[in-house]
């Protein structure tokens, strides 16, 4: 499969937010978000065996997995055999997705964060609504806000789809262009009961450094 890169840092998002953790980057995207941090990955990459990215990741004493992009699903059958690989050696996997693409085949011991794409995204028409019927209880779903509208929509979808669900539901601010205060401040107001999430990789780093 084509891998953009494979590193070991923390994680800087979701409930597993400051955990060490292997992450597998995957090569290529379907989407072209307006607030991409990862457009290196869009082409960039290396064709590797599945065999030997569980190799790599054994060099790190760490159970901990996460499959991102990128957009992994590009690559579902490679995806689904990694998964299955790490599942069966007892790592703990995460799989990141942009939400555009069927997760119907992705074993549910997965902890799937679905990123529902809002409209200053540029990408919400390519949503796959179908997902959500797929989304087990473990599962998490993350909105990325650029601005007030897109919060609003957010709040709207949350209250929609997700109100009689127990997924973790997340929000997160792209990375300068919305004040994480105001995002909270909306939150508080409308006691709206998400997570508010910072990309703390971005904080503890160069936002701009890649392999962190």
């Amino acid at each position: 499969m084509k891998i953009c890169e494979i590193f070991y840092s923390i994680q800087g998002e979701s409930t597993y937010s400051g955990l060490p953790c292997i992450f597998v980057r995957t090569s290529g995207c379907n989407l072209r978000c307006l607030y991409c941090d990862t457009k290196y990955a869009y082409e960039n990459g290396f064709e590797i065996s599945v065999d030997d990215i569980i190799k790599k990741i054994k060099t790190y004493r760490c159970r901990l997995v996460e499959i991102t992009g990128g957009e992994p699903l590009i690559q579902i059958d490679e995806v689904n055999k990694l998964i299955a690989s790490l599942l069966a050696d007892d790592y703990e996997v995460l799989l990141e997705t942009n939400g555009s693409i069927d997760i119907k085949s992705v074993d549910q011991n997965v902890v799937k964060i679905l990123d529902l794409k809002c409209p200053d995204s540029g990408m919400s028409e390519n949503i796959c609504w179908e997902n959500i019927k797929y989304l087990t209880d473990k599962d998490q779903v993350k909105f990325v806000l650029s601005s007030r509208k897109d919060y609003e929509w957010a709040k709207d979808i949350i209250n929609k789809h997700f109100i009689n669900r127990k997924n973790e539901i997340l929000l997160s601010t792209a990375y300068g262009l919305l004040k994480p205060a105001d995002v909270v401040q909306w939150m508080l107001n409308d006691s709206l009961k998400v997570r508010f999430q910072l990309q703390i990789h971005k904080y503890i780093w160069h936002p701009n450094v890649r392999g962190v």
